[in-house]
């Protein structure tokens, strides 16, 4: 189209430059005067927030790329809406915990808006506006801490929630929370916010064994959630910030205000009147009265595991399926109890915020499970599923197989500076005693003895006794397997030293005995079939004879109980990261684990302190009542007599925990001068270091 004789220009612009007029422009003779030219560090400065945002969004892309192939579609995660009621029966036939309706899905499209509304309110006003991520919910949280001077407020997101709920662990890492913020946007791109808060209310956990609102309300209301008034609804809601503590199983007072704040909020928010308000507050609640039949807030680990273990058989039976397990109800919610009181009394100032407790009969049968410290805060099992260090509390395993070689609790080995090619392990103390026993090295936890005898044993073999104590964790082939670095379950463990208690049986850690449909049918039944002996009478019986020095005269006394024999070993990895006390009686075996989450080093926690006293506070809960009982036959002592060698020993000195601290992290060219060895050690062409007791 040609030229039609308008002005395109304002009234008051003036006219443009003649297209050829050259000279109106600056000539690049000027010296580059005529162009504006900004400073590096200004353009630096400009370019690198836009260089950093561009690598974001294409890490977020790529990440977004890698759920959708990877994680499967949120949808079809959704809870089964059917399925039979299933009843948990403790090792007595009482009943522990019934699940079942907690799988029941109810669209959101059957729910009252006042549920959903109470919840938006209460959780996440901004859920309809923002994009999965919340800004100014953080920013509101983060100051209202600031003021606090500790932790009342989140910031997360519904979305951050269902994300953590549907793909994360509970672990509280920057890694973590960093994947938790993608992953909340990328449900954001999958699902619509209706699917987001439908999924959110059939997933979450209610307190008191309910995951899901239709759970929630059949356990505390004995009526569907189809059914909720705003007032039930608005105390359902309020649980969502303490399940545990205002869960109406526990305090049915608590839970009523908790509600009440929630209709305030509502208020807040515009979503109901502040006449509604006011009838919801003065309605009548009325509890289930089998809302406590089962509470089961300290079954719930040990529920969790069950369901696991019998998952298989989950459809068998449309009405009913009972599971009999080895539970024991009593020592569970006692162990719960020691667990909590611990950490909140001792743990707050020695920096230590998780624990979990594992308690073994002879057989395997698992009497009790503590998961953590609290259900409601976290449902990542830290005794099943969490892998730690377990440090000196390997080293039975090391001893075990010079046994099986040879040795016996008397026999004399060095302790003497010893390095495993660039590697040269240290006692706690940089000191060493010399000549000693294998007894005395164990009790006082002795690094150089416990690598010695690894290397003369050799890896392979060392790896071979713990694979047949029934450890199934990837184990190092290295040296320093001898002091406990390689990553083990706290069950896995227990197990094996379970084996010394029985006379050296080892049995895989059970807790199902039996399960049935409800008509009686058996669907599954466990063969009590003993097998033959996976460690020799005497091995056992030496090891029970050192193990007991340990809490006799070593660094595991807290753990001693009155008029009983006790056997076990602490452990602690490098930095105070973990601590560890497994022990036993001819009852029981146990384990305890106390650490933090994300690795964070404890003060100075040793396995012969807080996790020692929780070990005794189950175990003297557990042996309430019951005889004294000798472990399996005492070692009969061979070889000359050891006076000698020991009273070179500092016997009177008191025992140190021994922890990996530093250990590892310098070479042999960095330490100091060794101290003189007794007898004669020789260094074979492998690597192996063998010390050989002195001519006397």
């Amino acid at each position: 189209m040609g030229y039609d004789g308008r002005d395109y220009r304002g009234p008051h612009q003036p006219d443009p430059p003649h297209q050829h007029d050259w000279q109106s422009y600056a000539t690049p003779d000027d010296g580059g005067r005529g162009r504006s030219e900004l400073p590096f560090f200004i353009r630096f400065l400009l370019l690198a927030p836009v260089a950093a945002l561009s690598l974001i969004a294409i890490t977020v892309g790529a990440l977004f790329i890698y759920y959708t192939v990877t994680f499967p579609d949120p949808l079809s995660m959704r809870p089964k809406a059917t399925g039979p009621v299933i009843r948990i029966l403790g090792r007595d036939g009482s009943l522990v915990a019934e699940r079942g309706v907690s799988r029941a899905y109810i669209p959101l499209d059957m729910l009252p808006r006042e549920v959903a509304d109470a919840v938006v309110a209460t959780e996440d006003r901004r859920f309809f506006e923002h994009p999965g991520l919340d800004p100014l919910g953080m920013l509101r949280a983060a100051i209202a801490n600031l003021r606090a001077g500790r932790l009342t407020q989140g910031g997360s997101t519904l979305t951050q929630q269902l994300a953590k709920n549907l793909f994360l662990s509970s672990e509280r890492t920057f890694s973590r929370k960093a994947e938790e913020l993608v992953l909340a946007l990328w449900l954001e791109l999958k699902l619509s916010k209706r699917d987001i808060l439908e999924l959110y209310l059939n997933r979450v956990y209610f307190g008191g064994g309910a995951h899901g609102i239709e759970a929630a309300s059949q356990r505390y209301f004995a009526k569907s959630a189809r059914e909720l008034t705003l007032a039930e609804a608005a105390v359902i809601a309020g649980l969502l910030k303490a399940p545990s503590k205002y869960a109406p199983s526990a305090s049915p007072v608590q839970a009523i205000a908790r509600g009440r704040v929630v209709i305030g909020k509502m208020v807040e928010a515009g979503l109901i009147s502040e006449e509604e308000a006011n009838r919801a507050r003065a309605s009548e609640i009325r509890f289930s009265s089998m809302m406590r039949v089962p509470e089961q807030a300290d079954m719930a680990y040990a529920v969790d595991y069950v369901l696991d273990v019998a998952a298989p058989f989950e459809d068998a039976d449309r009405d009913e399926i009972v599971i009999e397990t080895t539970l024991d109800a009593n020592l569970q919610r006692r162990a719960g109890e020691v667990v909590e009181s611990a950490l909140a009394g001792k743990g707050r100032p020695l920096e230590a915020s998780q624990a979990a407790v594992v308690v073994l009969a002879p057989d395997g049968g698992i009497r009790a499970l503590i998961g953590g410290r609290s259900y409601a805060d976290s449902q990542f099992n830290r005794a099943v599923k969490a892998h730690r260090q377990p440090g000196s509390a390997f080293k039975p395993v090391v001893y075990l197989t010079a046994l099986e070689s040879g040795l016996t609790p008397d026999s004399i080995v060095e302790d003497a500076p010893v390095t495993a090619g660039r590697w040269s392990p240290k006692n706690e103390n940089n000191r060493y005693v010399g000549a000693t026993t294998l007894r005395y090295a164990l009790a006082n936890s002795i690094n150089s003895v416990a690598v010695r005898l690894l290397l003369d044993a050799g890896v392979s073999k060392v790896t071979a006794t713990a694979r047949r104590l029934g450890m199934k964790s990837p184990l190092r082939a290295d040296a320093s397997l001898a002091l406990g670095t390689s990553e083990v379950s706290l069950l896995d463990l227990t197990g094996a030293y379970a084996a010394f208690a029985n006379g050296g049986y080892v049995n895989e850690p059970y807790a199902v005995r039996r399960i049935r449909t409800g008509a009686g049918k058996v669907l599954f039944k466990r063969i009590d079939a003993k097998s033959d002996p996976a460690i020799p009478l005497r091995s056992v019986a030496a090891m029970n004879d050192m193990l007991q020095s340990v809490v006799a005269t070593g660094t595991g006394r807290r753990a001693a109980i009155p008029g009983h024999t006790v056997a076990g070993k602490t452990g602690t990895s490098q930095d105070f990261r973990d601590a560890w006390f497994v022990g036993y009686t001819s009852y029981l075996t146990a384990g305890v684990w106390v650490g933090n989450d994300d690795g964070r080093t404890m003060n100075r926690v040793a396995g012969g302190t807080l996790p020692a006293e929780i070990w005794h506070d189950v175990m003297l809960a557990a042996h309430d009542g019951k005889a004294p009982l000798s472990l399996p036959d005492a070692v009969t002592r061979r070889g000359p007599p050891v006076a000698d060698a020991l009273s070179r020993s500092p016997q009177k000195q008191q025992p140190r925990e021994d922890s990996i601290a530093g250990i590892l992290m310098r070479a042999s060219a960095e330490e100091s001068a060794p101290a003189s060895a007794r007898g004669e050690t020789t260094v074979t062409s492998e690597g192996r270091i063998i010390v050989r007791p002195p001519v006397r």
